[in-house]
């Protein structure tokens, strides 16, 4: 594995020897054969590791650039993801999905990176919430606009927006969002994610979801 720990690795990335004519049994356009590619992995064979990354890599960079603002720091998590895979797939049992495994490992790799990324106190979110004149109305006027943030997602012309409104939510509200909303981990599993209270999850799930609605809005509703 010395050589993986030592190279760039992105999806599409070849391992010298990996991948061409005759050195390995997975075949473009043919059903994978993921306990095989278990095995071969666990064997250590460098042309398992290429399919791996070429199979399964452009989806793990997706889920880091949900955790993350940059594609910089998404490849840097997948990176890492991939050799915290290799060193453990000697635990790997196949009680899951290879795909589902690989996933949580860069759920985690990618929240570990967070961490290690704070060094300055979090933004308030209170300037991202609905603001309430004494009559009780929103001080913001808007005109009605109720399309929800999921069904946005799945419109192309609308999700880049989506996730920029995203990206502009406090890391410790977006992060739970994401958790919850989009890769739909419980309550009490994001709370051990994060290491807070479930009611803490909560709470800070609805004020996220109360500020990525108010950002929805001034993209999406005109000002009356």
């Amino acid at each position: 594995m010395k050589i993986v720990e030592s190279m760039r690795i992105t999806p599409g990335t070849l391992l010298p020897g990996a991948g061409s004519a005759g050195t390995t049994p997975f075949r473009q356009g043919l059903p994978l054969d993921e306990p095989a590619l278990v095995a071969a992995l666990q064997a250590g064979h460098e042309w398992a590791f290429e399919t791996m990354v070429r199979v399964y890599g452009g989806r793990l960079i997706a889920v880091a650039r949900r955790f993350t603002r940059s594609d910089e720091d998404a490849q840097d998590v997948v990176q890492s993801a991939y050799l915290n895979a290799l060193r453990a797939f000697h635990d790997f049992e196949g009680t899951a999905q290879l795909s589902t495994w690989l996933h949580r490992i860069v759920v985690n790799t990618a929240l570990m990176k967070l961490r290690s990324q704070r060094r300055k106190p979090e933004e308030p979110i209170e300037g991202l919430l609905p603001a309430f004149g004494e009559d009780g109305h929103h001080v913001e006027q808007f005109s009605e606009w109720s399309a929800p943030a999921d069904r946005l997602l799945e419109r192309e012309e609308t999700r880049a927006v989506v996730r920029a409104c995203i990206d502009e939510l406090p890391d410790g509200y977006r992060v739970v969002l994401i958790l919850r909303d989009i890769e739909e981990f419980s309550t009490q599993e994001t709370a051990e994610k994060l290491d807070i209270t479930a009611t803490a999850v909560k709470v800070r799930l609805h004020r996220a979801r109360q500020a990525l609605c108010t950002l929805l809005r001034r993209q999406y509703a005109p000002l009356s």
